[in-house]
């Protein structure tokens, strides 16, 4: 009887990716669920929660913001602050739903890479 790598062939990559990358982030993911129904929503640690999730939010945004890769990177700094700041004020004007202050930073970040010919030698 044949066993280890063999038996799975090209398939062993992506089991392992499964248990060793899927499985460990989703038994958090659960127990969460499991866990948040008993907490009140003013509780201390929902308030910790929240205010870690918008520091890791803010963070990212700051970097993509000052220190953007890829095709970002080729925009002015000022496209991109004026994308971040008319996606806030819309997002604020719109009941603070954010994917309406989303779609308005990608107008503002497309539309103004756009006219100043970024999209024009693509």
């Amino acid at each position: 009887m044949s066993g280890g790598v063999e038996t799975f062939g090209w398939l062993w990559p992506y089991l392992v990716i499964l248990i060793a990358g899927w499985l460990p982030t989703d038994i958090w993911r659960f127990l969460g669920v499991i866990l948040a129904g008993k907490l009140k929503e003013d509780s201390e640690i929902l308030v910790w929660v929240r205010a870690v999730a918008t520091a890791l939010v803010a963070g990212v945004i700051a970097r993509l913001l000052l220190f953007p890769a890829g095709a970002l990177a080729e925009s002015p700094l000022s496209l991109r602050i004026a994308a971040v700041a008319v996606g806030f004020v819309v997002f604020k004007l719109a009941r603070e739903r954010v994917l309406v202050g989303i779609a308005a930073a990608e107008v503002v970040l497309i539309g103004g890479w756009y006219l100043m010919g970024g999209l024009s030698a693509g």
